[in-house]
């Protein structure tokens, strides 16, 4: 053999060689790798906590990068937890109070679809008339769910938190209060008390806005039926004006068929206080603010 045939073979065997030995690496390499992640799945099974732990780091990572890039987190649920839906999938008469409300009160009509919904809801649940509890809602606060009187009465239906702190234990505390709905059920918790204390829709009022023993409520059970009947119009698909012309007197309570729990007495004649009520909501006042049911009341 010359010695370029020899200088050939000699090339073709190197490059031989090497191929054949980056195939056994890669191969050796590749069934490494798969014993490797066969060993983390086996492992991450066994081991619940090390499974979880791999993910927080993992999700942190995730978000870090993408308030890096970004220059704010990202949070993809924030719509799901926003408290507001379109008043257009509510049924004929929630929607028809659910808009009424916005244009009188100023409020974004999908919060208040949310709001409207839940108050027919669970006034099914506790025979209460929603308008009611919407009508109170109405009063109390205007519809601002972060409202304060200055003795402490807050959100929505303008609860005692203080009081009735334990009320919050099933909405994850007493923050809870600032959260539409969890205050909204647990004012008409609120409101069944009341009514079954006092024995009437108008002295269970008495009762929520705390005038159980005061010789007036400043008119405030005046006000909240009023806005009842006005509310049971707009249901039943009657115009009733954002705002009244003149002073109305609240119709009688038997007319609104509010109706109250099975241990309440019949609801007791409308107020002959001889106040009124008017159009744009009030809150009521500071000393008589929601529903102590303390034992000094009798």
């Amino acid at each position: 053999m010359t010695a370029s045939g020899t200088w050939l073979a000699g090339i073709r065997t190197f490059v031989s060689d090497v191929t054949d030995g980056f195939l056994e690496i890669t191969h050796s390499g590749f069934a490494l790798v798969g014993l490797a992640l066969a060993f983390v799945v086996i492992t991450l099974t066994a081991r619940p906590d090390l499974r979880d732990a791999g993910e927080a780091q993992l999700r942190n990572w995730l978000q870090a990068r993408q308030v890096a890039m970004l220059g704010a987190p990202v949070e993809p649920g924030a719509s799901e937890r926003a408290t507001a839906s379109n008043p257009k999938d509510l049924p004929k008469e929630q929607a028809a109070v659910a808009y009424w409300l916005s244009k009188k009160y100023r409020v974004a009509p999908e919060p208040l679809a949310v709001l409207v919904s839940e108050a027919y809801d669970i006034g099914s649940r506790t025979k209460l008339d929603p308008t009611l509890i919407l009508a109170i809602m109405a009063v109390e606060s205007s519809f601002n769910p972060f409202a304060q009187s200055s003795v402490g009465a807050q959100g929505l239906m303008q609860v005692m938190t203080r009081v009735h702190t334990d009320k919050y234990d099933n909405f994850g505390g007493h923050f809870a209060a600032f959260d539409p709905v969890s205050n909204l059920r647990v004012g008409v918790k609120v409101l069944q008390e009341c009514i079954t204390r006092a024995g009437s829709l108008e002295g269970g009022l008495r009762h929520y806005v705390g005038a159980a023993n005061l010789p007036d409520d400043g008119g405030y059970a005046a006000k909240v039926l009023a806005e009842h009947f006005r509310l049971r119009q707009v249901a039943a698909g009657r115009s009733v004006p954002l705002t009244t012309p003149q002073p109305m007197a609240p119709p009688p309570p038997a007319m609104l068929s509010t109706k109250a729990p099975a241990s309440a007495a019949p609801a007791a004649p409308a107020s002959t206080t001889g106040t009124t009520a008017t159009a744009a909501p009030e809150a009521a006042p500071a000393n008589e603010k929601v529903a102590l049911l303390t034992g000094a009341e009798g």
